[in-house]
């Protein structure tokens, strides 16, 4: 029951506490080439969240409760995986906050989030600063600067994440007062905004000064868990996720740090954490259910915040592929727009300008023919191209419906509306061997686009197409038609291709191209 018989919790199926005691002072990590797990196949390990979910808006309508930080878990296979290999991986995709790795324990923890930093106080006897900084308040990167922007601005003035937010800081503000000094509870900083590399995160922080005397042990008494991670109240909040969570947490949400010679320590909330189970991983994902909360919202901000896990798991490089018409990149500025937007969104180094100044010495160099070129940005800002000499296509071109539906859910959701060198959503796909491409589905039934092209279909003399929400690529051709009106977006169930009127595969490579379905 944590450290306080009032607090309940799953029964451990491992230590609740652990120490490691080090002799030598810690070296700096050293410098290296970027390290990757390679492809793990994270899929969910519990059942559908949203029963849950309501059970927790109906305790919180009784009145039980005012919210509750309700977890789910992630797994893969890694037989072969080494444990540093991992933290390294999982660093590399998401550097900073406060990262531990235990090698005994198999745990890999790169949290943004600090539990508690506890330093004596300048001139005074016996007595320390207390810091917390509880992270309550997510919103998912925008795909574009625009997006982005508009996402932080959403954070920023929500008024379900900052009621989120300031009930649990108004938890450890009542947590700390248990050891600290009458009058020294402060909040210096409330509703702040943190940029991970793929969730924008609100943070406040808490300080206060301990009362005389008081030791490492009374503090963790009084604030463990972070009531970030249970909710409020803590101890009704802790009751219910033992009645809905299926597994214990284990080392996801308790704490990890370091105690330095002289006392300072310093604690994350081990979120963003990866545990080794005998050639298992594991990977825990949460947020506040309050009265507002919506099942589906919260259900895709834990893929958000899963997003760090896919990028750990193999380089990626921005990628275009063009026709290059005598010289002339076709819809080049549109090209190098969209791999601005992805190198952006993937914090990788790209220079719009020599990108460009790169178009135009292959078109002097190439100003006969019709040449395909691909063009790739790498994390150093590495451009790449291959030229090959264009074969075109003519239509009707033939279409065959995918046997089971693309992941346009998971951690690696997002390589699918950047284009990008991680193609492994489109792998697997059975195709014809008289097919051109398969038309790819999402898991709720509906059209996505093909393999290497965006997807239409007519109906009542009407040109549709999915719209990006459905898990696609934003071609650059589909943006053209569809500022033209020539397309419009809907989102189109399986079932439509019985009664379509027409079919098309288009790219921008290959252009527009009828299609009829196998």
């Amino acid at each position: 029951a944590a450290l306080d018989p009032a607090l309940a919790t799953q029964d451990a199926q491992a230590p609740r506490v652990e120490f490691a005691v080090y002799e030598t002072e810690p070296e700096p990590w050293p410098d290296a080439a970027p390290v990757h797990t390679g492809l793990l196949g994270w899929h969910d390990a519990e059942p559908d969240a949203a029963p849950a979910i309501e059970r927790i808006r109906d305790y919180i309508r009784a009145g039980d409760c005012y919210q509750v930080n309700l977890t789910t878990r992630l797994r893969a296979d890694a037989p072969v995986l080494d444990p540093a290999q991992l933290f390294l991986a999982l660093h590399a995709s998401q550097p900073g906050g406060f990262c531990l790795f235990l090698r005994e324990a198999g745990v890999a923890s790169v949290s943004p989030e600090l539990f508690f930093d506890w330093r004596p106080v300048p001139g005074a006897k016996a007595s320390w600063l207390l810091a917390a900084q509880p992270m309550k308040g997510t919103a998912p990167r925008g795909r574009d600067r625009v997006e982005d922007e508009a996402a932080q601005a959403h954070l920023r003035t929500s008024e379900k994440e900052r009621a989120e937010n300031l009930m649990i800081v108004d938890l450890l503000r009542n947590d700390l007062s248990r050891v600290a000094q009458l009058g020294t509870v402060r909040v210096p900083r409330l509703f702040e905004l943190l940029a991970l590399p793929t969730v924008w995160q609100m943070t406040s922080t808490v300080t206060a000064v301990s009362r005389p005397g008081l030791t490492l042990a009374d503090a963790f008494a009084a604030l463990f868990p972070c009531g970030s991670v249970t909710g409020a109240p803590k101890v009704r909040a802790m009751q219910v996720i033992r009645e809905l969570e299926p597994m214990p947490r284990g080392w996801y949400c308790g704490a990890l740090g370091l105690i330095q010679p002289g006392g300072v320590a310093t604690f994350n909330v081990p979120i963003r954490t990866v545990e080794f189970e005998g050639g298992r991983l594991r990977a825990g994902l949460g947020s506040a259910i309050t009265l507002d909360s919506e099942p589906a919202a919260e259900i895709a901000e834990w893929r958000a915040k899963s997003r760090f896990l896919a990028r750990a798991e193999a380089p990626v490089a921005a990628l275009e592929t063009l026709l290059l018409d005598h010289g002339v990149a076709v819809r080049g500025e549109a090209h190098l727009a969209r791999m601005q937007r992805t190198a952006r969104h993937f914090g990788l180094r790209f220079s719009l300008a020599e990108a460009k100044a790169r178009l135009l010495e292959l078109g002097r160099l190439h100003a006969q023919g019709r040449w395909r070129l691909r063009l790739s940005c790498d994390a150093q800002g590495r451009l790449e191209h291959c030229l090959v000499p264009f074969m075109p296509t003519t239509g009707p071109v033939r279409l065959a419906l995918a046997d089971r539906p693309i992941a346009t859910l998971g951690p690696g959701a997002e390589f699918l509306v950047h284009k990008t060198t991680r193609r492994e959503a489109y792998a697997g796909f059975d195709k014809p061997a008289d097919a051109f491409d398969v038309i790819l589905w999402n898991e709720a039934g509906e059209l996505t686009e093909c393999s290497f092209g965006n997807l239409a279909v007519q109906l009542d003399g009407q040109w549709l197409t999915p719209p990006v929400a459905c898990g696609l690529l934003p071609g650059v051709l589909r943006a053209e038609l569809l500022a033209q009106g020539r397309l419009r977006e809907a989102r189109l169930p399986k079932a439509v291709l019985a009664r379509a009127e027409g079919l098309a595969f288009f790219n921008s490579l290959r252009g527009w191209l009828d299609a009829e379905r196998l």
